[in-house]
């Protein structure tokens, strides 16, 4: 690892604590204000950030980013407005810290479970240029300081808008550092940071997060690749289905919660999945099909980008218009695939069998379970958090998208009067 870099981290969290330490003792009403601020300043630099974002635009698209991938880092004035507007409704909500459970024990110790921010949260991430906006918000909230470091497609754009949000901050502006070291050397840094980083979280593709878990000395919070599954039940409505799986699948394929396998009970073959293809066929999506499948649209005449899965197009995250189908005996053979294949993220079953929704809420193990629903609502914003961290995938400490309290610990405090054990 570079020394000079592992330094230069290691001072912008040193700030990063230093500014925490101080804000920590701010009332929840003082962290909105500055949250509202910051929002403010979002805005009022959007010609700034739109700017730094078309360079960054630009010089992705001569790299040969794919469209999808383009779409995430696309950070235009719309966008920046949204992005405010979740910061916005972030300091709105109670301050998660403090309060707590009170127990009175019988020798007179007054025993109090108070909720106290986690200190520095780090964050690695990638092409997301609203994750700034949005972690810094969260941090906030919740009493901590925030280390950011995103991915080099984004640098201009992180930067322009991280100085934003600096701006409005004044003498806690150290709570908001950007890790303006793009390489590996910038990631290792963070990951090696224990006593100074407190929690570290990575957002991206597989590889980011395979990385950061097995490499980080300092405790991860595991988020959200996202292999997705919608199963169409023997029973599912018709319309219903296609709607939600072309919802699911062609609004944003980039994203963690877009759908990459279709598991397709065997009588809903010839119905849903020819109906299905004509609806993504102009969108462009791409199918790979068990023999069933692929037999059923050929015998429909299509096979404009219709090839014959693999192995890996099961395990596989596309972020991309392409969709893996196959064809399954019930929703035990269902369930079955999900756990073998599933990362946990968000997956979700079109019936209309009361039965075969409560097993497969039951038996499948993700962070969020949909019934009749597009996978696509896994988002803070969407689950009513304002923004958030990221997708926990993990079961320990949170788990499923993280607001505020998510980013917050315990602490007990215990009050007496001379007592001794």
């Amino acid at each position: 690892m570079n020394e000079t870099v592992f330094e230069n981290v290691r001072a912008l969290c040193e700030i990063a604590k230093e500014a925490q330490t101080a804000f920590a003792g701010l009332s929840g009403g003082e962290k909105s204000r500055l949250i509202e601020a910051a929002a403010d300043a979002l805005e009022a630099a959007a010609d700034k950030i739109e700017e730094a974002n078309a360079a960054d635009m630009t010089a992705a698209g001569l790299s040969g980013y794919p469209k999808p991938m383009l779409d995430r880092l696309l950070f235009d004035k719309p966008r920046i407005c949204k992005a405010a507007d979740a910061m916005r409704q972030v300091a709105s909500f109670p301050d998660p810290c403090g309060g707590g459970e009170r127990i009175v024990r019988p020798n007179g110790l007054v025993i109090t479970k108070v909720r106290v921010p986690m200190g520095v949260v780090g964050i690695i991430y990638e092409a997301r240029p609203n994750v700034t906006a949005d972690a810094a918000a969260i941090a906030m909230k919740s009493g901590n300081a925030a280390v950011l470091r995103g991915g080099r497609e984004a640098l201009n754009t992180n930067i322009a808008t991280a100085e934003a949000i600096k701006s409005a901050l004044g003498r806690y502006e150290g709570l908001v550092q950007l890790v303006a070291d793009t390489t590996r050397d910038g990631a290792n840094a963070m990951m090696r940071l224990r006593g100074y980083i407190d929690v570290l979280i990575p957002r991206g593709g597989a590889g980011l997060i395979k990385n950061v878990v097995e490499n980080s000395t300092v405790p991860v919070i595991e988020t959200g690749a996202g292999n997705c599954h919608i199963y169409i039940d023997e029973s599912a409505d018709l319309e219903k289905s296609v709607n939600v799986a072309v919802n699911a699948k062609c609004s944003r394929p980039a994203v963690c919660n877009a759908v990459e396998t279709m598991l397709i009970h065997k009588n809903r073959l010839n119905d849903f999945l020819p109906e299905f293809y004509r609806r993504t066929r102009d969108a462009g999506v791409e199918f790979r099909c068990d023999p069933r499948s692929l037999a059923v649209l050929s015998e429909n005449g299509f096979t404009d980008k219709v090839i014959e899965v693999t192995e890996i197009d099961y395990e596989t995250e596309y972020d991309d218009l392409i969709i893996a189908v196959k064809t399954v005996e019930d929703v035990g053979e269902a369930i079955r695939h999900i756990e073998k294949y599933s990362t946990r993220h968000s997956d979700g079953i079109m019936t209309e069998s009361l039965s075969s929704a409560e097993r497969f809420q039951r038996e499948v193990n993700s962070a969020c379970v949909y019934v009749n629903v597009s996978t696509r609502f896994t988002d803070g914003g969407e689950f009513g958090l304002g923004a958030e961290m990221g997708i926990s995938t993990q079961k320990l400490h949170v788990r499923g998208p993280m607001g505020a309290e998510a980013m917050t610990t315990t602490k007990y405090i215990v009050c007496g009067d001379g007592q001794i054990r």
